[in-house]
C-alpha cells in the first residue's frame, strides 16, 4: 500500500505539456505520488507517462481504452488512489492552467477542511489570457450552480480541488450524471451535502500553454441541464409522499 498523498492527472493529447508538469507538481510535492490517468491519447501522451514512470517510482500511469469524459477519468483514478490507501488526493489538469505552486496550499489547507477548492473567484484569485465570454461563461456558471443548489463555494466550475480520502471514498459515485466538466459540480454538491467542511484558497488560473482547449458549447448546456437536474431530484426527496 502507498498512502500519503496522490496527485490524479488526467490527459488526453497532452503530449507537450506532461514532460513538463509532471516534474513541476513533484517539485512542489516531492513526496507524493503523480498518477496519470490517459484515454489513449493518439499523439502518444501515455508512452510519454509511461518513460517517467519508469524511471521515478512516485509516477504511476493508468491506461484506459477510449476517452470518455473528464469524470470517469477521474473516478477511476480516484478509486485506484484510494485502494492504494491515499489519505488525500488532489486532482488538477495537465496543461498549466492549475499552477503547481499553489498546491502546498491545497494541501495545507486540508488541515481544516475535507474539500479544498482552488478558487478563481475568492480575494487573491483570478483568472488570465481569457476573453470576456469565457469569463462570463465560467463566472455565470459558477454563481448558476451556486444560487440554484445553495452551496458555499465561488467557484463551483473549477478543477483544482483537495480531498480528505475518507471524504473522497464517502462520495456516492453512482450518483454522479456526468462524464464533462459540470462533473466538477456535481462532486462538490455531493460533498457538501453529506456534511463535507469546505474551504476555498484563491488560485491565478491560467490558460493553457500548448494544446487545445476542450471547452464546447455541449459542455456549457449540460452543465445548465444537470443543475437544474440536481435541484429537481432533491426537492423530490424532500417532498412528502
Amino acid at each position: 500500500m502507498h498512502g500519503g498523498t496522490w496527485v490524479v492527472l488526467p490527459t488526453y493529447n497532452e503530449a507537450e505539456n506532461l514532460p513538463v508538469i509532471a516534474p513541476a507538481i513533484l517539485a512542489r510535492l516531492p513526496l507524493a505520488t503523480l498518477l496519470v490517468v490517459d484515454d489513449s491519447s493518439p499523439d502518444g501522451t501515455g508512452r510519454i507517462a509511461e518513460q517517467m514512470a519508469a524511471t521515478d517510482p512516485r509516477v504511476r500511469v493508468m491506461h484506459r481504452q477510449a476517452k470518455e469524459g473528464l469524470g470517469p477519468a477521474y473516478v477511476a483514478g480516484f478509486r485506484h488512489a484510494l485502494a492504494e490507501g491515499a489519505q488525500q488526493v488532489i486532482q488538477m489538469d495537465a496543461d498549466f492552467s492549475h499552477n503547481p505552486d499553489h498546491l502546498p496550499d491545497l494541501v495545507e489547507a486540508l488541515g481544516e477542511a475535507d474539500l479544498v477548492i482552488g478558487s478563481r473567484y475568492v480575494g487573491g484569485g483570478g483568472v488570465r489570457n481569457w476573453g470576456l465570454l469565457r469569463r462570463l461563461v465560467s463566472r455565470g456558471g459558477s454563481m448558476f450552480a451556486r444560487l440554484v443548489l445553495s452551496l458555499p463555494a465561488h467557484d463551483l466550475t473549477g478543477g483544482f480541488k483537495a480531498w480528505r480520502g475518507e471524504t473522497l471514498a464517502a462520495t456516492p459515485w453512482h450518483r454522479l450524471h456526468s462524464g464533462g466538466y459540470v462533473f466538477q459540480i456535481e462532486m462538490t454538491y455531493l460533498a457538501v451535502r453529506r456534511g463535507a467542511r469546505l474551504r476555498e484558497v484563491p488560485i491565478v488560473f491560467v490558460d493553457r500553454r500548448a494544446g487545445a482547449s476542450k471547452m464546447s458549447r455541449r459542455i456549457i448546456v449540460e452543465a445548465l441541464v444537470v443543475v437544474l437536474r440536481l435541484r429537481w431530484e432533491e426537492l423530490r426527496r424532500r417532498t412528502p409522499r
